[in-house]
């Protein structure tokens, strides 16, 4: 019986090779434009090589006001396609899809440049900035930005679109009871505290129809604030409104001390999965094959994201495969005969590398 977690896995007609995908992780390494650097073609293009299924960069800032900090990728005008797209080329080049996070980091923002923004005027810690409230018309922008970001991800190639509302930015700052203390239309109950994700989902699906990702923190880890039988509740909303997978995280929304080992997240993501009758993926001290493989084969998530082993090892679907005795495709270069195949191939036209110099 071979492993579930190499086997192709699709959605909506994108098909993934395996079902292991490498979390978003802030690098920090674009130049003040937040534009793509060389890094990030060799940081990503090297996770490409070494077999992971999909890949998401960093999260994507859709409003410079809303950076999580210095360097972070925007995807806020329409300079950064160019950039984006050569990203995508790389990953596809080398048989990985590709998927666009996009975000904006509300109260957490992290530069001086801007005044932080969030639901309420409620900040973080008693040392954080106040953040100011926003009004209707400044959230209605801030779903604007959304929707552009999402036509701006479909012209550079992403395969996957996730709409972050995790790890305390700002769309978990509405969800969380915590952050938000509104008396609107977009505060008190489930039904308020969401109207910004319903709003922003629908404007990103009226410019996206490929795999559509939420992630989501389900919990709060803190008295009064969200649980995952919460997120059942708003991932039932997320599935009639065509997201297809929804990326269970948690915390971030509120100081708190979390305990965390192998697999502490799942439960919430199976939880998500039996009751709101949507896929989920599963996060958090995923370290090995056999617990990857575990969680699928239980039911428990669709697909695996792997965050900091994928740091260490670029290479880790190839440990996770030998682990557990699957073979998998390596690339022909690293073969013994890689470089006489290679030989009898047609010339690949690649367009050179174009250097962006920090200003």
């Amino acid at each position: 019986m071979s492993a579930l977690l190499f086997e192709p896995y699709s959605i909506r007609g994108v098909e993934f090779r395996n079902r292991i995908a490498m979390s978003p992780m802030c690098m920090h390494s674009a130049n003040p434009q937040g534009e793509v650097q060389d890094f990030h073609l060799v940081h990503y293009g090297a996770r490409a090589l070494g077999g992971v299924g999909l890949i998401f960069p960093e999260t994507l800032i859709v409003k410079p006001n809303g950076l999580i900090g210095p360097g972070d990728l925007g995807i806020w005008n329409d300079d950064h396609v160019a950039g984006l797209s050569r990203l995508t080329e790389i990953i596809h080049q080398h048989g990985a899809k590709i998927g666009a996070q996009i975000g904006h980091a509300g109260r957490m923002l992290g530069v001086d440049d801007y005044a932080p923004v969030a639901p309420s005027a409620v900040p973080w810690d008693e040392n954080a900035r106040i953040p100011e409230e926003l009004d209707h018309a400044s959230i209605r922008e801030i779903v604007e930005a959304f929707g552009a970001a999402a036509r701006r991800a479909k012209q550079a190639g992403f395969d996957v679109i996730e709409v972050h509302t995790a790890h305390g930015y700002l769309l978990n700052q509405f969800l969380s009871p915590l952050a938000n203390h509104r008396t609107d239309d977009y505060g008190g109950d489930h039904a308020g505290r969401y109207r910004i994700v319903r709003e922003v989902i629908d404007a990103v699906r009226a410019e996206w129809d490929g795999p559509l990702f939420v992630r989501v923190s389900t919990t709060d880890y803190a008295e009064g604030g969200n649980t995952p039988e919460d997120f059942v509740i708003f991932a039932k909303w997320m599935k009639e409104q065509g997201v297809d997978l929804v990326d269970a995280s948690s915390g971030g929304v509120a100081p708190a001390r979390v305990v965390s080992y192998p697999n502490y997240q799942v439960p919430a993501a199976e939880l998500i999965r039996r009751e709101a009758g949507i896929a989920t993926g599963a996060v958090g001290l995923i370290e090995s094959g056999r617990q990857a493989e575990e969680i699928l084969r239980n039911n428990r998530a669709d697909i695996v994201l792997v965050g900091r082993e994928m740091l260490k090892d670029p290479f880790w679907p190839r440990t996770a495969a030998d682990e557990l005795h699957e073979s998998i495709t390596q690339p022909a270069q690293y073969t013994r005969y890689g470089s006489a195949w290679l030989r009898n191939q047609p010339k690949p036209e690649v367009a050179p590398m174009e250097q962006t110099v920090a200003q």
